[in-house]
């Protein structure tokens, strides 16, 4: 099923924190490889999310396409990730990249979700409407 993803996912592995904020901070510069770097990275967390959030026959169904509508939101969510992170004492807070999409990732897995599903209940309603006799 995940196919075109299992490279990606080899290949990019885990990096330290530091790593990440530099390839973010070099991203939000306006570097193309960091930016696509930090995305590919977190491919497998989306997967992961997926896996977590999806039922197994939808995930079979719908998974590579949520997963390639995900990529814009990761892409998105490069620039308005905030280097400058402080908590509420004012002392800098770095935090991790998919510590800061987790909340995005599955709100958008869930919205996806609800629009398959009334979809797919709408489809259904159709078909039973053009059933002989009923």
């Amino acid at each position: 099923m995940w196919e075109a993803y299992g490279e990606v996912v080899r290949k990019y592995r885990h990096i330290s924190l530091k790593a990440e904020r530099k390839l973010i901070a070099r991203a939000q510069r306006g570097s193309r490889e960091s930016r696509d770097e930090i995305m590919l990275r977190h491919i497998r967390f989306a997967i992961f999310r997926l896996r977590r959030k999806v039922f197994y026959p939808y995930l079979l169904r719908y998974g590579e396409d949520l997963l390639s509508e995900m990529i814009p939101l990761l892409l998105e969510k490069i620039d308005s990730y905030d280097l400058r992170y402080r908590d509420k004492d004012g002392r800098p807070k770095p935090v991790r990249f998919s510590s800061y999409i987790w909340k995005r990732v599955d709100g958008f897995i869930i919205d996806s979700m609800k629009k398959i599903v009334r979809t797919e209940r709408m489809e259904t309603a159709m078909e039973v409407e053009k059933m002989p006799g009923l």
